[in-house]
């Protein structure tokens, strides 16, 4: 199992995409951070972490393009094989072939959550200086929180691609709830339901000062977003195991 997971580690990190993916990773949060700090004499108890849920876009790209490289066609004309087909028949048990590719994904975005959090966290401490939040175990339980966050997300985009067999609209929807305007942030405005919806119930693990109708623990948010995940992976698992290639 660990020679697959090397493997798919290998052929997740031999992407173009996937590297420009790490790259937005490690630069958005922190650059971010920077600026904000910067334009600002005291900072809130959520300051250097309100910016890693933008950062998070890294993850979702991630998590997309590890599952539709798979359906791209290889060689230069359109009736090149696609990868999948290779991956299968490297490794026939689909379920495995799967977990295999979940756990590289998980590594890769577990990687760089962690480095992008502790790049964010170390700015914003440097440049608001005694104005900064104090740092101590909540520091870590939060970081923690960042981490699982991210390659929730990653997973979540993952399991969507895998449905549609095409990154266009995982890549659309959750970038843009991300990164432009936040639907789901909105609809928790009018709805309060909308709250428990795995990205605003998942960032509650390290973002606490929120203008919202519910109040959700830190844990509960995590479980809230691990069950979204586990049943968005699941269907996509049955979706996957049933139909051709």
């Amino acid at each position: 199992m660990t020679g697959l997971v090397r493997s798919e580690l290998i052929k997740l990190l031999g992407l173009p995409s996937a590297w420009a993916a790490i790259g937005v990773g490690l630069l958005v949060a922190p650059v971010i951070a920077f600026i904000t700090a910067s334009s600002s004499s005291s900072a809130g108890a959520d300051a250097g972490f309100q910016e890693l849920a933008f950062g998070v876009v890294g993850a979702i790209i991630l998590g997309v393009v590890a599952v539709s490289s798979e359906y791209l066609a290889e060689g230069d004309s359109s009736t090149g094989s696609r990868q999948i087909t290779t991956s299968l028949t490297v490794l026939p048990s689909r379920t495995k072939f799967l977990v295999v590719k979940a756990a590289a994904l998980v590594l890769v975005v577990g990687a760089l959550a962690l480095a992008a959090a502790a790049a964010t966290v170390v700015i914003t401490q440097s440049v608001l200086g005694a104005a900064a939040p104090e740092t101590g175990t909540g520091t870590v339980l939060r970081v923690t929180g960042v981490v699982l966050y991210w390659v929730l997300t990653a997973l979540l985009a993952a399991g969507i691609t895998l449905m549609t067999r095409s990154g266009i609209l995982p890549l659309t929807i959750l970038v843009l709830n991300t990164s432009v305007v936040s639907v789901t942030y909105l609809l928790s405005r009018v709805v309060p339901a909308a709250n428990y919806l795995p990205d605003l119930a998942g960032a509650r693990m390290f973002v606490h000062e929120v203008e919202s109708s519910a109040e959700i623990a830190p844990v509960t948010g995590g479980l809230v977003m691990t069950a979204w995940v586990a049943v968005v992976l699941v269907a996509a698992v049955a979706v996957f195991r049933r139909r051709d290639a």
